[in-house]
């Protein structure tokens, strides 16, 4: 992970960017740099995972199809400043896949780089193609421009929001852009999210690519569909093994982790180093967890965590998340404290996860679908919504502990087939849910049979049910009935219907006032649903949770 910031047009305080580019100094804790590009700034806070030496750091500064040596730029009280007859200053917090033939084709062109980082190529892409080149990226990425030939601003997100990137306007009216909210909260009145699949430019936002699409369902068969699921999901692990830092995984025991590490391990010469985290008294997962570690032989790792853990880690885990929403902060109290223990026991810089599936082949509540087409509108929604939800939860868990996420699930090629398989086949016909994923790799031995069919457990219940009951218990000691029902009234946007959405929503406010719409609203259940009108986001209040608890 790194962080970008960049205030687009003069009128911009430097100090005041640079405190506001510190806020985020855990995304990138091994470089930062502010460049004047003559029309505004760009920050840049490096973690480094490709391309690993100085003159890989950013913003690349490039001019005759060459990218510019730091020594080439004059260091002064107010950050770098380029050489005049620079043409393009660029700054990109992403993973760019398969960007070797790509920069063997540009070498062939006469392009000249200096490093091996992967986001390299793209100022020379960007010369070659201009825009065109957001839909050619395979990648996670958030990247802002400046043109200097055209005096033009050019920012782009991945299509998912796998990166995170967020925007608004400085009281002179300048668009300012940065990682995250905390970025912006002391440049900006109004913090938005950036939305993914689109760039901007020069004041407009243009949708290049969006993969809630479906334009057509594919005809394939049960078996082709197997195939091609595996197949491409085989093909999104591989292409995220490549790093010049060391990798690690998240493995909770459940379906879509298990199988991330259960391809990698079929591919690494090496045993995988592995993590899972539990609550001390009812961890569910645990021992799943356990048993992929020893099937695929990897050095596994346990974290252990108390109430009071759990408890400690709610307001920074708030504060990193920036969001209100009951399910995220749940399910990012684990994930946040096994990556601390990731960062503070090891030296991992790339972390694999295994978001995304649920959105794709459904949770535990798509059960009730009332009709495939439903079941279609549903998963195209998570889809479109998804950065604001789990792929924001895996992102700031992950960063704010210098890490950087990758996610498999996430890969454009398999995402795209899989939300053109016909509805009709994704619905849970077969006694279980996930079937197609699950039947896709029955037959190559990637994890333990009894993984692969057994029962879906949201992340935040799997840890252990004593952490979300833990939360619920220490809100409900926050709030008597009357300080509940007048503090719900303070809030009109995504009011809070529980005292725990309440203690969360007091939280947030505190580090993000005002700015609530950054996330649309809760992640709940559809309640238009028969079965699914609950009144908490957990998987445990529904009819057809069963074994899951087990």
């Amino acid at each position: 992970m790194c962080s970008i910031l960049s205030f687009c047009g003069r009128g911009g305080s430097v100090p005041a960017l640079r405190e506001a580019l510190s806020k985020t100094a855990t995304r990138g804790p091994d470089d930062s740099r502010i460049v004047d590009t003559g029309n505004g700034w760009i920050g840049f806070n490096r973690l480094s995972i490709m391309g690993i030496t100085d003159e890989g750091m950013q913003p690349f500064v490039y001019r005759n199809r060459a990218t510019c040596h730091l020594s080439e730029l004059a260091d002064t009280e107010d950050g770098y400043m380029i050489p005049p007859d620079s043409e393009i200053v660029l700054a990109c917090n992403g993973e760019i896949y398969g960007f070797r033939s790509v920069k063997d084709n540009l070498l062939q062109k006469g392009y000249q780089f200096i490093s091996d980082s992967d986001c390299e190529i793209l100022p020379a892409l960007y010369e070659e193609y201009e825009t065109d080149m957001f839909r050619m990226l395979d990648a996670e990425f958030a990247m802002v421009l400046y043109d200097r030939t055209k005096q033009s601003w050019i920012v782009a997100r991945d299509p998912i929001g796998i990166r995170p990137l967020y925007y608004g306007t400085s009281p002179d009216g300048n668009y300012v852009f940065a990682s995250e909210p905390k970025n912006l909260v002391s440049l900006v009145s109004e913090v938005r999210p950036f939305p993914p699949g689109h760039y901007f430019k020069d004041g407009e936002f243009v949708c290049y690519r969006d993969m809630s699409a479906v334009k057509k369902y594919n005809s394939d068969d049960m078996d082709e569909i197997a195939v091609r699921i595996h197949d491409l999901l085989v093909e999104g692990v591989r292409k995220r093994l490549d790093s010049d830092t060391p990798i690690g995984f998240l493995l909770s025991g459940g379906l879509d982790s298990s199988l991330v590490c259960g391809i990698a391990a079929r591919m690494s010469d090496r045993p995988l180093e592995t993590w899972a985290i539990g609550m001390d008294v009812d961890a569910i997962d645990l021992k799943y967890a356990r048993q992929v570690a020893e099937y695929i032989h990897s050095n596994h790792h346990e974290v252990i965590i108390t109430g009071d853990d759990v408890i400690s880690a709610l307001e920074p885990v708030i504060k990193a998340l920036g969001t209100y929403d009951i399910t995220t902060i749940r399910a990012s109290i684990g994930m946040y404290l096994v990556c601390k223990a990731v960062h503070e026991q090891s030296d991992l810089r790339v972390i694999l996860t295994g978001e995304v599936s649920d959105e794709i082949f459904g949770y535990k509540y798509t059960d009730f679908a009332p009709s495939a087409e439903e079941f279609q509108k549903e998963a195209e929604k998570r889809i479109r919504e998804i950065h604001m939800y789990d792929v924001l939860r895996a992102d700031r868990c992950i960063s704010v502990n210098s890490l950087e996420a990758r996610v498999p699930f996430g890969d454009l090629d398999f995402l795209e087939y899989c939300m053109s398989i016909d509805p009709e086949k994704k619905l849970n016909r077969y006694g279980k849910g996930k079937y197609l994923l699950r039947h896709a790799f029955e037959s190559d031995g990637f994890i333990p049979e009894s993984i692969l069919w057994r029962e879906k457990a949201a992340f935040s219940d799997a840890v252990g049910h004593s952490l979300k009951d833990d939360l619920t218990e220490y809100a409900e000691s926050m709030y008597c009935d009357e300080d509940y029902e007048k503090g719900i009234c303070r809030y009109d946007h995504a009011r809070p219907f529980t005292k725990e959405s309440l203690l969360y929503r007091d939280i947030f406010e505190k580090y993000y006032p005002g700015q609530s719409g950054m996330v649309t609203d809760f992640w709940m259940p559809n309640r238009k649903w028969e079965g699914c009108n609950v009144s908490d986001p957990s998987a445990r209040v529904l009819a057809n949770y069963g074994n899951s608890g087990i």
